[in-house]
């Protein structure tokens, strides 16, 4: 393994970009999950990833968190190559906010620990030892989202919306280059995911650093200040044989990215019925986005 910002690769070169994903195909038992899932997320760009439950945006988070690799393409991510470099050199500098990780940690965990221990990308304090800075400012993010009085808890004894922001603070402990919030209000009620929204609408709004990847299927939960999209589907093809496998139960068609662009223009109705399988209609209002069904 080289090192992690050796970004060479016989006469070539690999991306500088934040994320390149690259013709990457991937499979699972078989079946073809994701296919032909092109994405180019620059340094300081804001991004939502969207699309329906079950159409592959779990597996480019992997990827993208260095957790997962591709069956086939090219994954770059902050100038190092999956496969190429090793991905504890690198993983520090991108933070992760996901279901997955949150099985990661021991039950008996302190919230705090969860936190500060990004500053290693390691899940489960032992040995390693932080400075009181370093836990000022861990109380600090969880003050920030409302969760301060979780300190000195059990990760085991947190609602589904506690764990959830637990997550998010931790994602932001290390200042990443990349952050990466998969679902970030999964289990929360109306205020806190409200919380959460204006946070990260500042997030997309003030850092101009920082790569922001935000994972959702609901248009409601896009914060101000993310204005680029990457819509997933299902591969185009013969209509007829797409119903015919629907009834049939078969293993429905992989999932690519058929729009990357403005929101604007991704979140047409026709796209989105088309997505969904139902006629729906597209609102925006105040820089906030709804869908309702017609």
């Amino acid at each position: 393994m080289g090192d992690a910002r050796d970004t060479t690769l016989g006469n070539g070169r690999w991306s500088d970009a934040a994320v390149d994903l690259r013709e990457v195909e991937f499979r699972r038992q078989r079946r073809v999950i994701l296919r032909d899932v092109d994405l180019r997320i620059e340094p300081g760009e804001k991004w939502v990833l969207f699309g329906p439950n079950g159409i592959g945006k779990s597996s480019l988070v992997a990827m993208m968190s260095t957790r997962g690799y591709p069956s086939s393409g090219t994954v770059d991510i902050l100038g190092n190559r999956l496969g190429k470099v090793d991905v504890f050199s690198y993983r520090n500098r991108i933070g992760l906010s996901s279901a997955e990780l949150s099985r990661a940690f021991p039950p008996n965990e302190d919230p705090l620990d969860a936190v500060v221990t990004a500053l290693t990308a390691t899940t489960g304090r032992w040995r390693d030892r932080y400075t009181d800075e370093e836990f000022s400012r861990a109380r600090a993010l969880m003050s920030r989202f409302g969760i301060e009085y979780l300190c000195g808890k059990r990760m085991f004894k947190l609602s589904e919306g506690e764990r959830t922001r637990v997550l998010i603070c931790r994602a932001l402990m290390a200042e990443p280059e990349l952050l990466i919030l998969d679902e970030p209000t999964t289990g929360l009620d109306l205020g806190g995911r409200e919380l959460v929204i204006r946070a990260l609408s500042d997030i997309g709004t003030q850092n101009r650093r920082m790569s922001v990847v935000l994972v959702t299927h609901r248009l409601e939960e896009i914060p101000r200040g993310f204005n680029q999209v990457a819509i997933m589907g299902r591969e185009q093809g013969d209509e007829s044989r797409a119903h015919e496998d629907a009834v049939s139960g078969a293993d429905p068609q992989p999932g690519t990215i058929v729009y990357r662009g403005d929101l604007e223009h991704g979140f047409t109705d026709e796209r989105l019925s088309t997505i969904f399988g139902m006629q729906l209609h597209a609102t925006q209002q105040q820089g906030r986005w709804s869908a309702f069904l017609v």
